[in-house]
């Protein structure tokens, strides 16, 4: 299975996502990564709030491509509205091609905090429960700094990889109720 993966920024293309994604179902899936913000990728014209659009012709780009299903991650940095419009073309019966779409609260990196033992385990000293990721106002600030205490020499990038890779999904999805629960679900539904 082909699959074409949207998301925003380095962390989810440099093998983070995709290592949850394999996690998720998709082990034998050949991923290809791509960038929302390609300027390339120009948002359908017509009826439709602005991240709708988007996700609809990031629909028509994975066709032209090939692909078997288009995988579109956003974060929601603080505009809610994001949900609602990815939601809407996540369920829209205007294609009928497979898709998982999701909005990570308030961005992807809340998702590396979710599970306190992975992170502990990788950084290599004990760290406390995090307050509920999604309610995290700077998630990458709160890595940045778990990672600065660690005696671990790794870079974010790497810190990201790690934790993706030990993380407890079930965890994940407890913790990430708004965001990731439903995009697990969504991309479980394509593999």
């Amino acid at each position: 299975m082909r699959v074409l993966v949207v998301a925003e920024g380095k962390h989810e293309l440099s093998g983070v996502l995709e290592s949850l994604l394999k996690r998720l179902g998709g082990d034998n899936a050949v991923f290809e990564f791509d960038r929302v913000s390609n300027k390339n990728i120009h948002a359908v014209h017509g009826k439709g709030s602005g991240y709708f659009k988007r996700a609809f012709r990031w629909l028509k780009e994975a066709e032209k491509r090939g692909a078997d299903a288009l995988i579109l991650l956003i974060d929601e940095d603080g505009e809610m509205e994001r949900i609602e419009q990815i939601q809407e073309a996540q369920d829209s019966s205007l294609s009928r091609f497979p898709r998982a779409m999701g909005v990570a609260i308030r961005m992807f990196d809340a998702w590396m905090l979710a599970d306190e033992k992975a992170l502990a385990e990788v950084l290599d000293y004990n760290i406390d429960r995090q307050a509920n990721p999604e309610t995290i106002r700077n998630p990458k600030q709160v890595c940045e700094e778990l990672l600065a205490n660690s005696q671990i020499k790794i870079s974010q990038r790497e810190m990201y990889a790690r934790v993706s890779s030990k993380i407890n999904i079930d965890i994940l999805c407890n913790r990430c109720q708004s965001g990731f629960r439903p995009f697990a679900t969504n991309v479980r539904n394509i593999f």
